[in-house]
């Protein structure tokens, strides 16, 4: 079986590809017409002829992503038949860190990354945060324009991520390249983005090794489960892949919601609704990782009335699922169940963390320039192409010429 079978014993026509504009512009129509012909379960390409699952329905990500003896994070047996050229390989291709792995050696990765994460002083990177912040408003804020993701959202996580990890501007921006290529996942650079990603963190693990310092690197070296290089490495290229494509997204898709909808375009300058509410609405909506938590079946396994195939890739929707009808019913404010964290052992342990920096980074970015607004109609917005993120290519606005922020 190379395509999941409904209880009538076949697939009803092609798979619904997830790397196109067509899909990027519009998810939302999309996920309304996979329920609509498929229920819980679609036949999807993640790239040009590799099939997956794609899982929409809320109870039933729930069952899987509590399930990891059933539905493992391994790949390894799925990947043999994978070829390197093909653009999303180096994003899902096993290696030996927290996301790829299940049961004794996932639960060694997760405690070293827990360390890592729980080390970093809240306190303090809110301050971080308020400080980059005004740095990167008063680049912008006398010129009465922005594009709030190239000159805000992305530069001020990078930074963050780059000073929680211990890496250098210079070793970073070597970081950043490799990412793009990774997340894009639909050009032919995700291995050399992969190979920049290697190259630049394993020089900073072995700097680390020789000059420790407060950060999450030497966390990872100095921690008891005596990781190796590799395992330290890969773990390192992890929390990026888990921190700076999905940070800036949800900053940004975020800021979106606030400038273009009515309940919020007003109301959180007002205090009326607070910027925590935007974000979760967010996390329900738009989710910055809309399409991930990938597990591969050990063997043909039904749900329901559908069987899955084994070791083909089992993909939750974030997105999807928590616009399930069955579970929200279209409220979100103080409505925290949705999945955009993931659920499980898999779940992200950097929730306080990210959710602070995204709340920090809008605050002050409205506070500064509370008369801000889109640059252009929110229909020429584009949304970039790829089967897991909701991300958009630009977020150009306008506000009234201001000067510089003083910092104290």
């Amino acid at each position: 079986m190379n395509a999941p079978i409904g209880s009538s014993g076949d697939t009803d026509g092609p798979r619904i590809a997830l790397y196109t504009p067509e899909y990027a512009a519009d998810p939302h129509r999309v996920y309304r017409e996979m329920r609509s012909r498929y229920g819980p379960f679609v036949p999807v390409e993640l790239s040009p002829g590799v099939p997956a699952t794609l899982v929409i329905g809320y109870r039933e990500a729930v069952r899987i992503l509590h399930d990891p003896e059933h539905f493992p994070a391994d790949p390894r047996v799925w990947q043999e038949s994978i070829p390197d050229s093909c653009p999303v390989k180096p994003m899902m291709r096993w290696y030996p860190g927290v996301a790829r792995n299940a049961g004794a050696l996932h639960a060694r990765y997760r405690v070293a990354n827990v360390a890592a994460i729980d080390g970093v002083d809240l306190y303090g990177r809110h301050a971080a945060v308020e400080k980059t912040a005004t740095q990167l408003i008063n680049t912008f804020c006398e010129a009465g324009a922005a594009d709030l993701l190239s000159q805000y959202a992305f530069p001020l996580v990078f930074a963050g991520l780059n000073e929680m990890l211990g890496c250098s501007p210079e070793l970073g921006q070597r970081v950043a390249v490799g990412m793009a290529h990774l997340f894009n996942a639909i050009d032919d650079n995700a291995d050399l983005g992969m190979k920049m990603l290697s190259e630049a963190l394993m020089e900073l693990v072995i700097q680390k090794r020789a000059e420790p310092g407060d950060d999450m690197v030497t966390r990872f070296v100095q921690h008891p489960t005596n990781l190796s290089e590799e395992e330290i490495l890969v773990n390192v290229i992890s929390m990026y892949g888990a921190a700076l494509e999905p940070q800036q997204n949800l900053i940004v898709n975020t800021l979106l919601l606030i400038l273009t909808d009515d309940r919020f375009a007003a109301d959180v300058l007002g205090g009326s609704q607070s910027t925590r509410d935007a974000l979760d609405e967010v996390l329900f909506t738009d989710p910055p990782v809309a399409n991930y938590a990938t597990s591969y079946p050990r063997q043909p396994i039904l749900v329901g009335d559908t069987w899955l195939p084994a070791h083909q890739p089992v993909v939750i929707s974030l997105s999807a699922c928590n616009n399930d009808p069955a579970l929200s019913g279209g409220e979100f404010l103080g409505n925290r169940s949705h999945l955009a964290w993931s659920l499980g052992p898999h779940a992200c342990p950097a929730k306080p963390l990210g959710s602070l920096i995204a709340q920090e980074a809008i605050d002050q970015l409205l506070d500064a320039l509370p008369e801000m607004r889109l640059a252009v109609p929110v229909e020429e917005l584009i949304w970039r192409p790829g089967p897991f993120h909701r991300a958009l290519a630009a977020l150009p606005v306008v506000f009234p010429k201001s000067p510089p922020l003083n910092f104290l």
